[in-house]
């Protein structure tokens, strides 16, 4: 781990990573049209936005449905991480988002996976988290943003596309870089995954 945990607190524009991700039809259309779509939603919400391929990913856990489409952007924003992430959800409700199910089939997922250096609420409320055992990682959601997204790390349908916009971002709490962390992925956790185009 890192030996020095910063807590951004400063004003001004920071970069949100944010994960895409679909495998039902939204009122934009197949999977594809509705993370084009979104992306395009997003880049009102900052500059410089910056896209990654469309990815196939399989449903997790595995059976929980269809495969997913998913992708990454980056963007240089001014609003906070509670602003950001009350924006997001807007753009998945737009898109259909209903929240009945954990992991199950979505029009729309939006995760705010980090803005800059944040991490929330503190180091350990996230380490709480990333640990968590998976039977209650099924059953149980944070009250709160927990940021970085505490299971970045362990995913490839994240972090493939994640290293076409953001290959330099570093973790706050490991001190890894973005292609590290993918380097670092079992071949499991890439099983599957492929770009579409």
């Amino acid at each position: 781990m890192a030996q020095d945990t910063h807590i951004d607190t400063s004003p001004g524009g920071r970069q949100a990573l944010i994960a895409l991700g679909a495998n039902a039809g939204s009122p934009a259309g197949a999977p594809e049209a509705t993370l084009r779509a979104a992306m395009a939603r997003i880049e009102a919400l900052g500059t410089g936005a910056r896209h990654s391929r469309l990815w196939r990913s399989p449903a997790f856990p595995v059976g929980s449905g269809p495969d997913f489409v998913n992708a990454a952007t980056a963007i240089e924003t001014e609003l906070g991480a509670e602003a950001l992430l009350a924006a997001l959800h807007e753009i998945e409700a737009e898109f259909g988002r209903e929240r009945r199910t954990r992991w199950g089939p979505r029009s729309l997922d939006l995760d705010l996976l980090a803005l800059g250096d944040l991490l929330c609420p503190d180091l350990a409320g996230w380490s709480l988290w990333r640990d968590l055992p998976l039977d209650r990682q099924a059953r149980e959601a944070p009250d709160r943003l927990i940021l970085p997204h505490p299971r970045l790390q362990d995913r490839g349908f994240v972090l493939l596309p994640l290293s076409e916009v953001a290959p330099d971002w570093r973790h706050p709490v490991t001190g890894f870089d973005v292609v590290a962390m993918r380097d670092a992925l079992p071949p499991a956790a890439r099983e599957g995954l492929e770009p579409l185009g």
